[in-house]
């Protein structure tokens, strides 16, 4: 038995290499279904990878407030309604809160050390505990105090990306830097994130100065700011807290009960909700694309493979004159429509991760490769073979010999 099924899957392996031009247009069918396939796995698995990071990079205990209502922004809203008042009050006031960080941003500046120069950096000012306050670790050097928010000073915090373009593999702390034409001392580096920022930049490209400093050096409004990061002691109750905040904001700036905020809050919570939706749209899309390319893959092979059988009758009734089971028949075209769908497999799968690479660095889709994605691949080209090769491999087993014989398939 078992040397019987070796034969019949060694000649349909050799009908697979004889009958090339079949073989390429099967294989490309399948290839670009299970291509489909393999990239919506990477991306669905990417997306939980980026939300992981996310989460971890924004903190399950601080909440981010932002001037302007995000949702219900009108025409000619304002965006600076955070003042040094919220934050202090919300300091001393607000019940589980520990750390509050106002911040303004600078984007696009122009940085210089020595002869090297570093375009397009985000310049954030902020007050005293910065690392602590992002769960950013320092790889070296101390964090910004409360001193150098008081006396403006000129030193800086300096990200992964704008230290590597700087000084190379050296280390920046005690060298002196140029933003904007004004010298900054660097007192410490930030450790490697690596994760993209919730608009596609490198969340390592900034550098962080005292907001005094900021606001003094390009002249901005001293009273309001951008951003206030509020960081909690108990993480299990942030609805709680997101709530507390919420009111005690609108209170601080006088809202009426029927008037909307004029900030937005975000919390971890949001951005899992955020990265939900987006991961579900992501997944509808691409699974009715890749479903869609799957069939498109199957049919293919079932037409080619139903003109197969009616050009190769007289081998088929040849076969049986010779004693070939209707069974033998069948495995040998089943043989040679999973080896066929094997090898589009292989191939969709490698197109799928080349293409998800492209996207990736595009910033279109994040990527991250699995085990996964490669055995579904493998598997899903197995079911395409053995799903669209079965009615013509019934109709292969089903030929009558005599009629076969005259190569009437």
């Amino acid at each position: 038995m078992i040397r019987t099924v070796s034969r019949v899957a060694g000649m349909g392996l050799e009908a697979v290499w004889a009958f090339k031009l079949r073989s390429i247009f099967v294989v490309l069918g399948v290839a670009f279904g299970i291509a489909s396939l393999t990239l919506i796995i990477t991306a669905v698995d990417g997306a939980n990878r980026m939300a992981v990071d996310m989460v971890d990079m924004f903190g399950p205990d601080a909440a981010l407030v932002f001037g302007g209502n995000f949702q219900k922004r009108a025409v000619g809203m304002r965006t600076l309604t955070l003042s040094r008042e919220d934050a202090a009050r919300i300091q001393d006031s607000l019940p589980g809160a520990y750390q509050v960080l106002p911040m303004r941003a600078k984007y696009g500046q122009t940085v210089r050390a020595g002869n090297r120069t570093y375009h397009d950096v985000v310049i954030v000012g902020t007050t005293e505990g910065y690392s602590k306050a992002w769960n950013w670790p320092l790889s070296e050097g101390r964090d910004l105090s409360a001193e150098d928010e008081r006396i403006g000073a000129k030193v800086a915090l300096l990200g992964e990306t704008p230290s590597r373009e700087l000084f190379g593999g050296e280390s920046p702390v005690g060298r002196v830097l140029y933003i904007s034409g004004i010298p900054f001392q660097v007192v410490g580096k930030l450790s490697y994130r690596g994760v993209t920022s919730g608009g596609g930049g490198d969340v390592d490209n900034r550098i962080i100065i005292p907001l005094s400093t900021l606001v003094q050096r390009y002249n901005m409004d001293r009273k309001y700011f951008r951003a206030l990061r509020v960081k909690f002691v108990e993480p299990d109750y942030m609805p709680a807290h997101t709530e507390n905040l919420r009111s005690l904001l609108r209170h601080l700036h006088h809202l009426a009960p029927e008037e909307d905020d004029d900030f937005s809050i975000v919390t971890a919570d949001e951005i899992l909700k955020f990265l939900a939706f987006f991961k579900g749209g992501l997944t509808v899309f691409l699974g009715v694309t890749a479903g869609i390319a799957v069939l498109v893959g199957g049919f293919v092979l079932a037409n080619l493979f139903s003109i197969s059988v009616s050009e190769r009758a007289e081998e088929i009734g040849l076969k049986k004159a010779m004693g070939a089971r209707n069974s033998a028949i069948m495995l040998q075209f089943l043989v040679e429509a999973c080896a066929l769908t094997m090898l589009g497999g292989v191939l969709g799968l490698f197109l799928g991760l080349g293409l998800g690479q492209f996207l990736s660095r595009l910033d279109i889709l994040t990527i991250q490769f699995s085990w996964k994605a490669f055995f579904m691949a493998l598997a899903g080209s197995q079911a395409v073979g053995l799903v669209f090769g079965l009615k013509p491999a019934r109709q292969a087993a089903s030929l009558d010999p005599i009629q076969a014989l005259r190569g009437e398939g």
